[in-house]
């Protein structure tokens, strides 16, 4: 992986854990953005996700019998620590680390922008988010298959065009646009809601029931 997109993560993890340094503990039980897992889990599995390597995602995919929920989910449950100040500290300790699991280089900063609103969101925290990380998340979102947590299929069908950014990407007809930040286009492409307004255009309801 290049230096840049390492750079970018480490920036984004500073930045959360700078951000849940100030929450308090019982914040941690609230619903993340990610769905069945709370605010405290999504940032377990940012640490398994930290410390995995390619090797130890291979192994640990066939202890889970190639089921990658379950893989996830033995992750948070390994790392999730038994307070949300045990949590943080472990998500302190890996930081810096650049190990990843198999996959494209970018999909390290979908794991930090899209976890990272997972759990800011229902916290009521915000976060200006660099338009490059944000810019190369959605594109490759846009490039990866709804099995793999992406929205290659309804790409075919809307054309995506950031009111923040110089983007436009996706390749349906015209009359299926959806016009918003790239951040809330990198959120609905990857299955998560957003508030009321943040998206619109004729190709918004395409978007939420085709990927």
């Amino acid at each position: 992986m290049g230096d840049d997109v390492w750079a970018m993560v480490h920036e984004e993890r500073a930045a959360l854990i700078a951000d849940l340094e100030g929450v308090d503990a019982a914040r941690w039980d609230e619903p993340s953005l990610c769905p069945g897992w709370s605010v405290h889990d999504v940032v377990a599995h940012l640490v398994h996700s930290a410390r995995t390597t390619r090797l130890g995602f291979v192994v640990a995919m066939a202890r889970a019998g190639f089921d990658f929920d379950r893989q996830n989910a033995h992750g948070v449950t390994r790392e999730r620590g038994t307070t949300p100040a045990q949590t943080l500290d472990r998500l302190r300790a890996v930081a810096r680390r650049t190990s990843t699991p198999p996959g494209p280089r970018d999909s390290r900063l979908v794991e930090e922008v899209v976890h990272g609103e997972d759990v800011r969101r229902p916290l009521g925290l915000r976060r200006a988010y660099p338009a490059e990380a944000v810019g190369r998340a959605l594109r490759l979102q846009v490039r990866t298959p709804a099995s793999f947590g992406g929205a290659k299929e309804a790409a075919t069908h809307v054309r995506l065009t950031a009111t923040d950014a110089d983007l436009s990407l996706g390749g349906g007809p015209e009359g299926s646009d959806v016009r918003g930040s790239a951040l809330a286009l990198l959120l609905a492409v990857s299955g998560r809601p957003v508030a009321s307004g943040e998206l619109t255009g004729p190709g918004v309801a395409v978007l939420a029931t085709g990927r």
